[in-house]
């Protein structure tokens, strides 16, 4: 009996009898011999997916040597603006400490007018003290 297809393994299901519905009947080219054409059918799918696959390794190796490049010109960008925000904030630094430094000078200069102003206006009352002193030591000798 010649097979046309996987189907005709199976005996028909039938009148009661010693055969079982769905136990294969003795087959002298087994399964491999079924599936040779559906293998035979699938070759150049297999091919063409081998190919694909191929393809997106490429690709994802060139995908990753790109993103390499690209990482590598970022950090290099890094470093070149980590170098000029240095100089930036040491610049920022030395500016904030000249401010401080102009503004306690000028607290200083203020306080040294305050104290000028208030022994300039101590001046005459000494001076007066200093006077009555002298003339009063003179006076009684």
């Amino acid at each position: 009996m010649a097979l046309l297809s996987i189907l005709d393994r199976f005996r028909p299901a039938g009148a009661p009898g010693p055969a079982a519905v769905g136990v294969p009947a003795v087959d002298r080219q087994g399964p491999a011999g079924e599936l040779a054409p559906v293998f035979a059918a699938l070759a150049d799918d297999v091919i063409s997916c081998e190919q694909l696959v191929a393809d997106a390794r490429a690709a994802a190796e060139s995908t990753v040597s790109a993103a390499r490049e690209q990482a590598s010109a970022l950090l290099a960008q890094a470093r070149l603006d980590a170098g000029v925000e240095r100089a930036r904030a040491a610049a920022q630094v030395q500016q904030d400490a000249a401010d401080r430094d102009t503004e306690a000078q000028q607290e200083a200069a203020a306080r040294a007018a305050e104290l000028a102003a208030v022994g300039a206006a101590r001046i005459p009352v000494l001076v007066r003290e200093v006077v009555a002193d002298l003339l009063t030591g003179q006076s009684t000798r």
